[in-house]
């Protein structure tokens, strides 16, 4: 009771039925994406024990596949059918997963909040989607440094000796957005390196300075600012980079 009269409380409002069956949305494609990368995993653990090594990631599950293929790939028997089985799951999976991106693409589309979201550079539709659903109303953070706040985007404080010291991200709050906008942070410092995009020069010395997931961090606490300001003054994301970030 003590607690609910505080003016600094923060309660969570009642999700909408359309939020909460984009919440399931977002849920069902985050288990059928951990079931996929599991999958792979396995089969790249099994393959590798008869000689056939492949990168991380969904990407290079074609040259086990090429390798299971050939007739001339030197394997013990029911390794190639049992192979095949992971396969197949595999791509049963991608065709799911690819079928929710795009039921999340025009839920992203159709939604006002989440569309604005999407102006910025490094917010895509499951990022946006992402914010509309799980963000709790934007007002209710007094400036953008508390939204940041709240998704765990901002550095521990350490007091020693009257002096302040910063640490690691507090990696509070909602942990869906933040990683996915550390995602995009990562997104936008690849483009930055590799194009000549405008109005970005302070990430370029950062770069040079940072490593780069603690530059994408500071981006992301800077994003996770910009998107508060944006929702709050329902504005769209004011100097849009490239169409390529």
């Amino acid at each position: 009771m003590e607690a609910a009269l505080r003016p600094t409380m923060r309660f969570v409002a009642v999700k909408t039925e359309d939020q909460q069956a984009r919440a399931m949305l977002f849920r069902t494609r985050q288990i059928f994406v951990g079931q996929r990368t599991q999958m792979i995993n396995a089969l790249r653990g099994h393959l590798a024990e008869h000689g056939l090594v492949a990168a991380r990631g969904p990407a290079h599950v074609k040259r086990l596949a090429d390798a299971l293929a050939d007739e001339d790939t030197a394997l013990p028997d029911g390794v190639r059918d049992l192979g095949q089985i992971y396969l197949d799951q595999i791509d049963g999976l991608t065709a799911r997963i690819a079928d929710l991106d795009a039921k999340m693409k025009r839920a992203a589309k159709d939604a006002d909040l989440a569309r604005r979201a999407q102006t910025m550079p490094g917010v895509g539709p499951v990022t946006a989607l992402a914010i509309e659903t799980f963000a709790p109303d934007m007002a209710s953070f007094r400036r953008g440094r508390d939204f940041a706040a709240w998704l765990g985007l901002v550095p521990k404080q350490h007091s020693t000796g009257g002096k302040a010291r910063l640490g690691k991200t507090s990696k509070m709050g909602q942990r869906d957005i933040r990683t996915l906008l550390v995602s995009g942070a990562m997104a936008v410092l690849q483009a930055v390196e590799r194009f000549d995009t405008p109005n970005n020069g302070w990430l370029k010395r950062l770069l040079t300075r940072k490593p780069r997931m603690v530059a994408a961090i500071a981006l992301a606490n800077k994003m996770a600012r910009g998107l508060w300001a944006m929702m709050t003054k329902q504005e769209d994301y004011r100097n849009p980079v490239a169409a390529m970030v």
